[in-house]
């Protein structure tokens, strides 16, 4: 098994990782992903592959407005869809909300009452 998947299309290569320090010549440390705990994380030069620079890769930080509490305050910026949760005796209505400074991967599930205030 190569990294949880098993089988002929497992992934010959994995995500790029920070080198956190160089072990020998020929050795290198690798920060690795909570989730990979069970893998030795040093490696052989010859299981790594080198980075190429693309200056798509580079992300530009948002400046985000931090308040004297440490806290920041939360602008929905649009509901990208709507479904109905179905309980017992009633049903909720819950709307996808886009937030200000978060990509469409950080979206929450809000109560469509709670946003109408």
């Amino acid at each position: 098994m190569r990294f949880g998947k098993k089988g002929k299309l497992s992934p010959r290569f994995i995500d790029p990782y920070c080198i956190l320090k160089r072990i020998e010549k020929v050795a290198y440390k690798l920060e690795l992903p909570a989730s990979m705990t069970l893998v030795h994380p040093v490696f052989h030069v010859s299981m790594l592959r080198g980075y190429v620079h693309d200056h798509a890769h580079i992300v530009s930080p948002e400046v985000v407005e931090i308040n004297d509490g440490l806290t920041y305050d939360k602008e929905p910026v649009e509901i990208l869809d709507r479904q109905v949760c179905r309980l017992r005796t009633k049903d909720i209505t819950l709307v996808k909300v886009l937030w200000h400074n978060h990509d469409v991967e950080e979206a929450t599930w809000e109560a469509e009452e709670d946003m109408k205030i």
